[in-house]
Formats: structure tokens, C-alpha cells, sequence
């Protein structure tokens, strides 16, 4: 075991030339550099937050969402049939002409009553919109508070105006408390998002989506330890800057709030657009693949980190050329699709931050796509987005 750990962190993978662990592990008095321990605190904060989202959701989001006339409502069970079950969980959840006729002679039922039986038990794995709601008004609630946090901080920090501050005295820079908080507490918040998906409605995409979250864990976690918190900040925040939009209007959608709806997924799109497309590569890229090389100099995983950096980029341009089609379509049509971002948290694919935008887009667009290129184009997004930070 030793002999693995020695060669996976090894220092002239992760650490420029002539840099050592054992030169991070004893600062000076009074500094601080980052070490894997401290991020043991992000599993009890993890706790708190999720036990925060059952209360948040209990007693704001629910209210809030019957006073919207979206009530819970209990989805009509199918009648409990062990042949059908069995095949439901383990063959099919859709049959089609021929597992129909099958279990019709087999049962004796007529094939509408098969189809009915289906039908219902679909249903009963769906959440509801008054769950639904729930859930995003927690992530808005979330996602809006993060952002703000993370833009008042960095508002205060020097390497939001001079981003050579990412790289001066790298990897010897200090970790200050509000950059510690920043990261420990969006890597709790994936860590309760784990925690939740075994209590949630399982749906299609729990598999994927836990191997998601666990990567993003570990990859916070591995560019906390390697110092490249600063710029990561920075990546975090830019992408934190269009996710609560997405959420309301998410919300206004469930609420029925048409105009509403439609206005938030035109200033979802310009923030999108110009976070993107502007702010990332004149700010990050810039930084991470220029200023570093003049300032650092390159070594092994910076290569690999700017690589994924531009992988980022190029599905940032896919997306937007997506939102754009759609915001053109829209506005021709002269409404947003109204069932489109309902529908689209039920489709079998990852549903979390960005990703919804391109499912959301795709599912929009009403043209035929090939699901496994959706599901290869979200694990090079999930690879990518979360090594960058």
C-alpha cells in the first residue's frame, strides 16, 4: 500500500521541479499550506448540510411549493404482480410488441392492461413536481449562496485582478481561511449530494451520477493538496455563475410562471455566453497556460490540467451553440418550450449544474441525438470539469 501511495502522489507528477512534499509539510510559524487532512472537515460539514436540505425542504421549499398549488400527491401504484415486477427490474421497463403479447398469453390479461400495469409503474419511480420544485429550490438556495460567497471572497482576493497571483511563489502559497472555506465547503456539498442520492427517488442515472460526484470529490481533493487553489477558485466560480439561474428558472417552470420562465432562460443564456466564452478564456486559460509558463514553468500534471482546461472550453462553445439555437428558436416561437425543463430532469442521463444545460438543449431541440454520445460527451465533461478544479 505504501508503495502505491508513493507512486501515485509522486512528486514529479504533481509538483514542479525541485519541489518536494516534504517541503509543503513544515512551513514557516504562522503558515499554512494546504495537506489532505484538513479536508476530513468537509465530511461533517457534509452531514450538516444535507441534514439542512431535509429541513430546508420540509419546512420552506414545501410551503412554498403549496402555496404554488403543487401538492405532493401520491402517483397511482401499479396492482402488485410478481411476473411483471420481475421483468420490470430485471428485462424491460418499456416492453415492447413482442414481451407484450408474451406476458398477456402468459397472464391471461389483455395487452392494454399489460401496457397500463407499465405505465403505472413507471410512474411510481418518477418524483413528483412538488418534489422536483423542492429539490431546486434547495440547489438555487445553495448554488446563489456559493456564488455570492465566492465572488464577495475572491472580490477581496488579488488574484482576481492580477491573475499572475495564482502563480507567484507557486506551489509555496498560503491557504487563507476564506479560501479554505470556499473549497471545503462546495467539496461537502458534492460529498451530501452522495449522501442523498441514497435516500432520494433512485432514478436512472444514480449509478452515473455517483460515480460522478466520487470523481469530483476526489479531484477537489487532489487540486487542494497539489496548491491550485487559487485558480481553481476562480474555475469555480465562474461556472457557479449561471447554475442558480438555471435553477430558477427550473422553478418558475414547475410553478407554471411562463414568462417568467422565459425571461430567466434569456439572462441564463447572456451570463452563460459571456462567463463562457469571455470571462474563462481571456481569465483562466490565459492564466493557467501563459502566465504559468512564464511564471512556474511546466511540469507533468500541468500539461494534463491544461489539456482538461481546454477540453472545458470546447464543450463551453458546443453548449453555447446549442443555447443559442434554442434562445433564436424561442424567441421565433415566442415562448420557451414550457414542458421542456420539467421533463428534462427525467431523461436517463447525469443531471447537475451545466450538464443540464446541453441535456436541456438537446431535449429542446426535438432532433435525434445518440444517447451514447451524450453519455461519452458527460464523462469527458465530468473528467474534465472536475480535474480543473
Amino acid at each position: 500500500m505504501a508503495a502505491l501511495s508513493a507512486w501515485f502522489w509522486n512528486e514529479r507528477f504533481w509538483l514542479p521541479h525541485n519541489v518536494t512534499w516534504a517541503d509543503l509539510a513544515d512551513p514557516a510559524p504562522g503558515v499554512e499550506y494546504p495537506k489532505a487532512g484538513h479536508l476530513f472537515a468537509a465530511l461533517p460539514l457534509a452531514l450538516g448540510i444535507f441534514a439542512v436540505r431535509i429541513i430546508f425542504e420540509r419546512f420552506i421549499a414545501g410551503p412554498c411549493a403549496r402555496t404554488l398549488h403543487l401538492q405532493p400527491g401520491v402517483a397511482r401504484r401499479a396492482q402488485p404482480n410478481a411476473v411483471l415486477e420481475k421483468v420490470f427490474r430485471s428485462i424491460t421497463k418499456n416492453p415492447d410488441t413482442r414481451h407484450l403479447d408474451g406476458l398477456s398469453k402468459q397472464l391471461d390479461w389483455e395487452v392494454r392492461k399489460v401496457q397500463r400495469w407499465f405505465r403505472h409503474r413507471r410512474n411510481q419511480d418518477k418524483p413528483s413536481t412538488h418534489t422536483k420544485f423542492c429539490e431546486s429550490m434547495w440547489r438555487f438556495t445553495f448554488y446563489l449562496g456559493i456564488f455570492t460567497y465566492g465572488f464577495q471572497f475572491l472580490w477581496q482576493s488579488p488574484w482576481m485582478w492580477d491573475t499572475r497571483h495564482c502563480w507567484y511563489g507557486y506551489p509555496y502559497q498560503v491557504m487563507t481561511p476564506g479560501l479554505y472555506h470556499y473549497y471545503v465547503t462546495e467539496l461537502a456539498f458534492y460529498w451530501s449530494l452522495m449522501f442523498s442520492q441514497f435516500t432520494d427517488i433512485k432514478r436512472k442515472d444514480f449509478l452515473i451520477m455517483f460515480i460522478h460526484h466520487l470523481a469530483t470529490v476526489g479531484l477537489i481533493s487532489f487540486s487542494y493538496v497539489n496548491n491550485m487553489a487559487r485558480v481553481g477558485s476562480l474555475v469555480m466560480c465562474v461556472h457557479d455563475a449561471s447554475d442558480f439561474l438555471l435553477e430558477a428558472a427550473k422553478l418558475a417552470n414547475y410553478a407554471k410562471y411562463q414568462r417568467l420562465c422565459d425571461f430567466l432562460f434569456i439572462v441564463f443564456s447572456v451570463v452563460f455566453f459571456i462567463t463562457r466564452l469571455v470571462i474563462y478564456p481571456v481569465w483562466v486559460l490565459n492564466s493557467t497556460m501563459f502566465e504559468s509558463w512564464a511564471i512556474v514553468g511546466p511540469f507533468p500534471s500541468w500539461w494534463l490540467f491544461n489539456f482538461l482546461l481546454l477540453v472545458l472550453q470546447l464543450l463551453h462553445i458546443i453548449w453555447s451553440y446549442l443555447i443559442a439555437r434554442i434562445a433564436i428558436k424561442a424567441m421565433l416561437r415566442g415562448k420557451v418550450s414550457h414542458s421542456s425543463l420539467g421533463q428534462v430532469s427525467l431523461l436517463p442521463l447525469p443531471l447537475d449544474s451545466e450538464r443540464e444545460i446541453l441535456f436541456f438543449c438537446l431535449y429542446l431541440s426535438n432532433e435525434p441525438c445518440s444517447l451514447l454520445f451524450l453519455h461519452l460527451l458527460c464523462l469527458l465533461d465530468n473528467f474534465a470539469f472536475c480535474f480543473s478544479l
